[in-house]
């Protein structure tokens, strides 16, 4: 499996590599032993999620409150997203960017994002089927959101689906009222980025 750090400190791409026949494939999906190398401790698994889209569904910006937070292992089983982390943590040297990797049926990659960073993704194709592995379960106090158009996020999301036809967005209710980055981190809702450090050295020792 192939690692590759991404902008945001705490967060990777993981590429495998497949293995194929007149048959079908076979690839290594997740190895514990590697992602716990890479992070610098192991990834409980707490819960594991899954969402099936249509294309121009955008799910997002999804945060959780740090300790415990919520690190996530991302991956589009059928169908393909572009996937979206964002530095929410106020107080980091990249707070408010983000970045960007495909997640589809061809390559089939996966993204870690670690505790203290916001997850979003932009469905490219109808019936996309993404999962998430999770480190905690759901907790609907301590879950939170940003509006994935707010301006100040800027984020360029794609405009046209995998198959070329144009993509009209649509969000869920929760999505669309949630707050802008700036409105979030004026309320304190936004993880502090020396908190979240301070946390994830606690899982290393």
């Amino acid at each position: 499996m192939k690692v590759r750090p991404l902008t945001i400190d705490g967060a990777w791409e993981l590429t495998p590599v497949q293995h194929g026949d007149a048959r079908g494939l076979f690839a290594e999906a997740f190895k514990g032993d590697l992602l716990a190398e890479v992070i610098g401790h192991r990834f409980d698994l707490a819960q594991v999620n899954l969402s099936v889209s249509a294309a121009g569904v955008l799910r997002g910006v999804h945060f959780a409150d740090v300790p415990p937070g919520q690190a996530k292992y991302v991956t589009c089983a059928s169908g393909a997203i572009l996937d979206v982390i964002v530095d929410i943590r106020v107080g980091s040297p990249t707070f408010g960017t983000y970045d960007t990797v495909l997640l589809d049926d061809v390559d089939r990659r996966a993204v870690y994002l670690s505790e203290g960073l916001g997850h979003a993704f932009c469905a490219l194709a109808d019936n996309s089927t993404v999962t998430y592995l999770c480190s905690t379960g759901y907790n609907p106090s301590g879950e939170h959101g940003i509006n994935p158009l707010d301006p100040d996020l800027a984020i360029d999301w794609p405009t046209t689906a995998r198959d070329g036809t144009p993509l009209e967005y649509e969000l869920s209710e929760k999505d669309t009222a949630a707050p802008g980055l700036h409105e979030a981190a004026a309320s304190g809702l936004l993880p502090r980025h020396d908190d979240v450090t301070a946390y994830l050295r606690s899982l290393a020792d």
